[in-house]
C-alpha cells in the first residue's frame, strides 16, 4: 500500500513557501504522492469550504514538479467540466513529460453551482461533460493526432507514462464507479464511510485500483462514536482504519490534514508536524 498527502493549496494559512516545504518534506519522508485541490472559479459556495487565496492546481503542480525529484504529484481532483479537454490534454501531458513521468490526474464532476454559472457551463450536464472530457483526454494522451470538432489536432508531447498518467476518478456514488470501470485507473472517493469502502470496492472491475482520501486528524483520547470518520482518532484507531482499507483492497491512501472547518486550521509550519506524525504512526519510508 502506498501513502500520499493532500496538500491544502488554499487559505491564508498556506503560502508558496509552505506548499514547497510540505511537498519536499513529504518526498523526504517517503510518501508516494502529493495531491492538490482544484477550483477554477472560486465562487462564494466554494470559498466557504476552500477560501482564498486559492493557488491554481495545474500551475502549482508545474511549479512543484520543477523543485522535486521523486514524489508523484497530482490533483485530487480537477473539475472536468471547467476546462476544455484539448487544453487539459496539453497541460497534463506537458507536466508529465517535464516531471519525468510523475503526474497523477484525478477528475470529478464538481459540486459548486455558482462556479458553473461564472464559467458558462451547464451544471446539470456536468456528468455528461465529464465523460466527454475523459474520452477526449485519453485519446489525446495516446495519439499523435486526433480529430476534434472536425479538425486535426496534433497532441505532442505525449505523456511520458505509458499509456498515460494514472487517471483517478473522484466521487462517492455509483456513477463514479462506472467511470472508473469504463476508463479510469483508480477510484478516489473523498472521506468514504467504512460501509462504502467494503461494498463499493466489490463493484470495481478487475485491475482497477482503490485510492481513497481519508482524514489524518489524530487525537489523544479515543473517539467513541460509531460514525467516526476514517483517519480521525488515536494512533491505534488510525492504524485500525488503515488495516480496514488494506483489507478492502486499497492500493493507495491519501491523508487529508484539513479538518474542513477553516477556523481549526493552524499555520502551515504547525500543520507540517502532522505529516511527520503520519509517517511515524504508519511507518512510512
Amino acid at each position: 500500500m502506498k501513502f500520499g498527502i493532500n496538500l491544502p493549496n488554499f487559505g491564508h494559512q498556506m503560502t508558496p513557501e509552505g506548499m514547497l516545504t510540505w511537498t519536499r518534506e513529504a518526498e523526504r519522508l517517503g510518501f508516494d504522492t502529493v495531491l492538490v485541490s482544484d477550483h477554477l472559479a472560486l465562487t462564494d459556495d466554494a470559498h466557504r469550504r476552500s477560501p482564498a487565496p486559492f493557488y491554481e492546481s495545474l500551475a502549482t503542480l508545474s511549479w512543484l514538479a520543477g523543485q522535486t525529484e521523486t514524489v508523484r504529484l497530482g490533483a485530487g481532483v480537477l473539475i472536468a467540466p471547467h476546462r476544455h479537454p484539448i487544453a487539459l490534454a496539453r497541460a497534463t501531458a506537458t507536466i508529465d513529460r517535464l516531471s519525468g513521468g510523475r503526474l497523477v490526474v484525478g477528475f470529478g464532476v464538481g459540486w459548486a453551482p455558482r462556479a458553473f454559472e461564472v464559467l458558462g457551463v451547464d451544471f446539470h450536464r456536468r456528468g455528461a461533460l465529464t465523460d466527454r472530457t475523459l474520452d477526449v483526454l485519453v485519446e489525446a494522451w495516446t495519439s499523435d493526432v486526433i480529430t476534434h470538432q472536425g479538425h486535426r489536432v496534433h497532441t505532442a508531447p505525449r505523456p511520458l507514462q505509458d499509456p498515460h498518467p494514472p487517471l483517478w476518478i473522484g466521487g462517492n456514488g455509483p456513477r463514479a464507479l462506472e467511470r472508473v470501470n469504463r476508463i479510469g485507473t483508480a477510484w478516489h472517493p473523498l472521506h468514504p464511510s467504512r460501509q462504502l469502502c467494503l461494498q463499493a470496492t466489490k463493484a470495481l472491475a478487475e485491475g482497477k485500483q482503490f485510492a481513497p482520501r481519508i482524514f489524518f486528524l489524530p487525537t489523544t483520547a479515543p473517539v467513541a462514536t460509531e460514525s467516526r470518520p476514517l483517519g480521525y482518532g488515536t494512533p491505534d484507531q488510525i492504524r485500525a482504519d488503515i488495516a480496514l482499507l488494506r483489507d478492502s483492497g486499497a492500493d493507495h491512501v491519501i491523508l487529508d490534514t484539513d479538518p474542513g472547518d477553516q477556523r481549526l486550521r493552524r499555520g502551515w509550519e504547525q500543520d507540517l508536524d502532522l505529516i511527520r506524525l503520519a509517517a511515524d504512526i504508519l511507518e512510512i519510508g
